[in-house]
């Protein structure tokens, strides 16, 4: 037998052959962790992105016993088509309602799966299906948008109903949309242009009740522009819809000068103290705008607020997307996806000539949407603020995004035919060209809220009812 220091040599080259023969097989499994260890950046967000596709994939030989896999598509809703109504509600008297076919499903696109911008459309004219309730019937409407009831002559804005281009909407059934609320609240929050809405709602809501007493404010409460709260009980579904006041989402106050003289500010990095009412709310639809473009907001000077620090001058727009930051964190914060969904409501587009709403603006004699015009494509920069900053969230907000069919909206306005809180008509040289007649355009709006109820995945907490 040799000796022990004969069989040194090969021993010593046992571990270099096995160490070369196997870096192939190693390497790639060790790589992963070599370059996780040599690298100080954090993970992408779960909530951004969960996978990365190559940027060129290599070419490979198609097995022919397997099947192709199916194009890649991505679908704004699924088309799925709303449960059937309750046969003991109906849904409005037979004089109003709408016809009895499904609407056909979205247009497909070239890679087979559905594509469809519902805001990307025009208004179509409606005689038999329009308006979803009839001029002076709903006991809701803010005097200020009763226009019919005000004098106005014409009834032609109250026929018209938002088409998207590629595809329908859902037939409006307000039915189930309540039994869709059953067990539920959902609240508006913003400035008069969401309670503009919030009575539309009403309105369209209240046709599906036969017993009209079954619905009611839970207060005694009265609509008018003085109260900023209401809840509305309908008690068929067990269900609230109401409105909390909030112009700015962020908290308003005022500051007092050493002359004891207050002053208003805004405190943009605080949340508004309504929002206390906003938890654990079923479905919240928020708006801001109007009150961002207009008097000191509008000017900037000695107005907005951070922490200890009162701007003297500052830009408007970049107050209005710090503010939205502010509202941004606190849904992320506070909402949980699995069990509310989150509207945010765009900017609703007015139209004024010759000047503003206090400065001799006009709209009165308009009768017909507009076609035409530099209004139809505009888009006001404070909506690229809210898709950013929406498009940053966590929380999956679903934008409202009303701008574009409002532009053709200029004859849905209250104009002369509104009424000042003395009851009287307002002066010719103050105009309404803001707000919304009812009916009227805001009816669309909680169309589209109908719909994206019915085509977009309901929380997962909603399926026991």
């Amino acid at each position: 037998m040799p000796p022990a220091a004969a069989l040194l040599p090969w021993r010593r080259l046992v571990v270099p052959l096995l160490a070369v023969v196997s870096v192939p097989f190693v390497l790639p499994l060790a790589l992963p962790f070599l370059l996780r260890s040599s690298s100080s950046r954090q993970p992408l967000s779960v909530h951004r992105l969960d996978w990365l596709p190559p940027l060129s994939p290599l070419p490979r030989t198609p097995d022919p016993s397997t099947p192709p896999p199916p194009p890649l598509t991505l679908p704004l809703a699924p088309p799925t088509t709303p449960p059937p109504p309750p046969s003991t509600l109906p849904m409005a008297p037979p004089t109003r309602s709408s016809p009895a076919a499904s609407p056909p499903p979205p247009e497909k696109d070239e890679g087979g799966g559905t594509t469809c911008d519902l805001y990307d459309g025009e208004w179509a004219r409606d005689e038999a299906a329009r308006p979803l309730y009839a001029p002076g019937t709903c006991p809701y409407v803010d005097e200020a948008y009763a226009c019919a009831s005000n004098g106005r002559p014409d009834a032609a804005y109250t026929r018209w109903r938002w088409a998207p281009r590629r595809c329908r909407l859902p037939r409006f059934n307000a039915t189930d949309f309540l039994a869709t609320l059953r067990g539920k609240r959902l609240m508006l929050v913003g400035d008069s242009m969401n309670r503009n809405q919030f009575e539309s709602l009403l309105c369209i809501l209240r046709e599906a009740i036969p017993d009209k007493t079954r619905m009611f404010e839970t207060h005694g409460y009265r609509i008018s522009k003085g109260r900023g709260y209401f809840v509305f009980k309908f008690v068929d579904y067990d269900c609230t819809v109401e409105f909390v006041r909030s112009h700015f989402l962020v908290r308003e106050g005022v500051r007092y000068n050493r002359q004891k003289n207050s002053n208003p500010i805004l405190q943009i990095d605080r949340i508004d103290k309504s929002a206390s009412r906003w938890r654990k709310v079923d479905v919240l639809v928020f708006n801001t705008g109007h009150w961002w473009t207009h008097g000191k907001t509008a000017r900037g000077i000695n107005y907005y607020k951070e922490g200890d620090m009162l701007y003297p001058q500052f830009d408007s727009t970049e107050a209005y997307r710090r503010a939205l930051k502010t509202w941004a964190r606190w849904i992320d914060k506070n909402m949980d996806p699995a069990k509310s969904v989150v509207f945010y409501r765009g900017y609703s587009t007015a139209h004024f000539r010759g000047g503003e709403w206090d400065s001799g603006g006009s709209c009165s004699g308009e009768t017909e949407p507009t076609l035409r015009g530099a209004v139809i494509g505009s888009y006001p920069r404070k909506m690229r603020v809210v898709e950013e900053v929406i498009g940053r969230m966590r929380f999956p907000v679903r934008l409202l995004n009303v701008t574009k069919l409002t532009n053709f909206r200029k004859d849905g306005h209250p104009s002369v035919y509104g009424k000042a809180a003395a009851g009287k008509k307002v002066s010719r040289r103050k105009q309404d060209c803001s707000h919304w007649c009812l009916p009227g355009v805001p009816d669309a709006w909680n169309e589209l809220i109908y719909a994206s109820l019915v085509l977009e995945p309901k929380p997962r907490s909603w399926k026991h009812h």
